[in-house]
């Protein structure tokens, strides 16, 4: 071992080391850092403040993010939802979202065959929680005319837990913004008996 080399192993070291790391312990022990509310994470925030179920129960009822999932000719009338003639954004559904992880609502629009259900899971399981289901069309609620095909589910609600059917074939778009207006009430609280 040369003059300049360091031996970390030693035991003079060794001490040394413990007595700076208990040094720079007790130094940071004195001075608590208050969290800053940039870096605070959104569950300690939301524990600080005085109304929080109300607030974040009053942003998911005003926000629901829907995730575009249009199978068949439902599709065509989910799209004319969010057209300018609809508005849908005024009542706080916002824009279709491409991305799972980034949606509450998942809309089905339109038959669902069996080699798709694995795929409707897995998107579902992807979706931030809470989570809602709204079946769109008779294809969606019973199967529709091909409720009796051997490829077809009766149903999404075998699939997924659906909490607003929409009744059509295929709907309107304002039957699609009176669902989501139920859903709203539902995910506010207020269930119709």
């Amino acid at each position: 071992m040369t003059d300049n080399e360091i031996d970390t192993n030693s035991e003079e070291f060794m001490d040394s080391k413990k007595e700076m790391d208990k040094l720079v312990y007790e130094s940071i022990k004195e001075k608590e850092v208050k969290p800053n509310a940039i870096f605070a994470k959104l569950s300690d925030l939301t524990r600080s403040m005085p109304v929080t179920k109300d607030v974040v129960n009053w942003a998911r009822v005003n926000s629901m993010w829907p995730l575009q999932f249009g199978l068949a000719c439902c599709a065509i009338e989910l799209m004319d939802f969010g057209s300018s003639r609809i508005d849908a954004e005024r009542k706080g559904y916002l824009l279709f979202r491409g991305t799972p992880r980034q949606c509450d609502v998942m809309i089905i629009a339109g038959w669902v065959t069996k080699s798709m259900v694995p795929e409707i899971k897995r998107l579902y399981e992807q979706m931030s929680k809470p989570r809602y289901v709204v079946a769109f069309g008779e294809c969606a609620t019973c199967g529709g005319p091909w409720w009796e095909s051997y490829n077809i589910i009766k149903g999404i609600d075998e699939v997924l837990p659906v909490d607003v059917f929409v009744a059509g074939c295929p709907p309107r778009p304002e039957n699609l913004f009176a669902a989501l207006m139920k859903l709203q009430k539902k995910v506010g609280g207020n269930v119709e008996g």
